[in-house]
């Protein structure tokens, strides 16, 4: 495991917001997923939630590529359970929906310093009305041309980089917001993988890591790997 990866990774975690997360009202074309995660992950979300449809109840492997495995998906049988799910996870969320309607703001004049989560909606139908029962507020992208909507990871791409933006201006990305339990054990499997699958196979803790990395573990420990690697 190279030092420059630890580092990267733990700077990556050192950033998590917590308090900003996106909410996918039954968005379900995979390359839409894909965008979506990916953007959440290079803003800072640590957390987005998911209902989808039926027939689609997860991240497939070639979803988002490795972004999946550093944004944590929850996933909803429906609306209300997400929506319930993200108050419990952000006190004092603001839900914003995207909806074009006759009190919708612009995206811009929000103030996404504040714990904040985005619900964006499905490709054809757009958000729905059980979701926008819950929002605190409507926002919407200013539209110049023929086109009424962008694409749905398009938009959540802009809300989420003007959160960025904001979030930054703020010095909120100097906050360290992660779990340290959760953060050990992302940097343990992003960092040594192989050995933290064979701590998965033989139900053994992630030993510590020093301060570039590097595995801290008794002899006990790397006995007990070997032993149990060669039953």
């Amino acid at each position: 495991m190279g030092e420059k990866r630890y580092h990267r990774v733990k700077q990556v975690l050192d950033r998590r917001q917590t308090d900003l997360s996106v909410c996918l009202d039954e968005v379900h074309k995979h390359h839409n997923l894909s965008a979506i995660v990916r953007t959440a992950d290079a803003v800072g979300c640590h957390h987005i939630h998911a209902v989808w449809p039926k027939e689609q109840r997860r991240l497939t492997n070639n979803t988002s590529g490795g972004s999946k495995n550093w944004v944590h998906t929850h996933m909803h049988d429906d609306i209300d359970q997400a929506v319930g799910s993200i108050r419990e996870q952000i006190p004092g969320v603001q839900l914003l929906a995207t909806n074009l309607s006759s009190d919708a703001v612009d995206y811009r004049d929000i103030d996404y310093t504040q714990p904040t989560a985005v619900i964006v909606g499905q490709e054809r139908e757009g958000i729905s009305d059980a979701a926008l029962a819950h929002a605190d507020k409507h926002i919407v992208i200013p539209m110049r041309g023929m086109v009424q909507s962008l694409n749905v990871s398009v938009a959540a791409a802009l809300i989420l980089y003007e959160a960025q933006r904001q979030r930054e201006a703020a010095g909120l990305y100097e906050r360290d917001m992660l779990n340290p339990q959760i953060k050990h054990t992302l940097l343990f499997e992003g960092c040594h993988p192989i050995i933290a699958q064979q701590c998965k196979e033989k139900g053994l803790p992630y030993p510590a890591l020093d301060e570039n990395g590097e595995i801290i573990a008794n002899e006990q420990f790397w006995d007990t790997l070997r032993y149990k690697r060669q039953r």
